[in-house]
């Protein structure tokens, strides 16, 4: 089994919706792949950190009220067994109410630039680079010219991205793809400083002040974030902290 592979049925295999055998060929490949068990490790604590700090949001009495009408409507038209079963999915469709407005709750705490926010995105934009590595899925389109990179985006995106050429200053642009952040597609610019590589996945963020946060280290690799004239970057290398820092400067305000 190859890491990509690995990737595609981690989320399930963290779930545990795999049948016996798929979980096994996981695991065996895991217990070999260091590069895939850290990923296995970074969506354990993800998961860990929103069931943990996440805010709980019950649903409001009125959609309570609604669903048990629905409910009792449902069984009165049952029959036996037929009754039965449409109680319990009446029944799990009240709880699953209750776990949609967790859910919404969840998100909205993490997509404010708190602490646990910030710490959940950069977890994130991390797991997304490492993807792109060892997935050899690093770009959907290769080319240095950002004229050709720019125009990709067209039709894919409900923006249009920022792309600069760097390559003057030594980081040159090599390509871009698409990527899935929060459940939205957005954009991933791809730089390359010597043998490094630089992920700059970017978005809309309209009203958002600009700002910047120093580099942070999250395994093992280097996260600077900034928001600047609307748009939000999200930058992740194993570059050193003050080559990305400059390159977050040069990119993002040209300075």
């Amino acid at each position: 089994m190859q890491c990509e592979d690995v990737l595609e049925r981690l989320s399930a295999f963290v779930d545990d919706e795999l049948d016996p055998l798929g979980s096994r060929e996981i695991q065996e490949h895991l217990d070999r792949c260091p590069t895939c068990a850290e990923a296995l490790g970074g969506m354990r604590g993800l998961g860990e950190r929103l069931r943990a700090e996440a805010p709980y949001y019950p649903a409001p009495d009125s959609l309570r009220a609604r669903v048990s009408q629905a409910a009792w409507r449902e069984a009165s038209r049952g029959r036996g067994a037929d009754r039965r079963r449409s109680v319990a999915t009446w029944g799990w469709l009240g709880a699953a109410a209750t776990v949609v407005v967790v859910l919404g709750g969840a998100w909205l705490f993490t997509s404010h630039h708190g602490v646990d926010g910030f710490a959940s995105m950069e977890g994130e934009v991390v797991s997304s680079h490492v993807r792109s590595l060892m997935a050899s899925h690093l770009m959907d389109v290769a080319s240095t010219d950002q004229h050709t990179v720019k125009p990709w985006f067209n039709g894919k995106l409900d923006f249009s991205p920022p792309v600069t050429d760097l390559a003057a200053s030594g980081y040159p642009l090599i390509g871009g793809r698409l990527d899935y952040l929060r459940g939205r597609a957005v954009a991933a610019l791809v730089y390359q400083r010597r043998k490094h590589f630089i992920n700059v996945f970017t978005w809309p963020d309209e009203g958002a002040a600009d700002s910047e946060t120093p580099p942070r280290t999250h395994q093992g690799y280097h996260v600077v974030h900034e928001t600047h004239g609307g748009m939000a970057y999200w930058i992740v290398s194993d570059l050193n902290p003050e080559e990305l820092s400059a390159f977050a400067r040069m990119l993002v305000t040209g300075k």
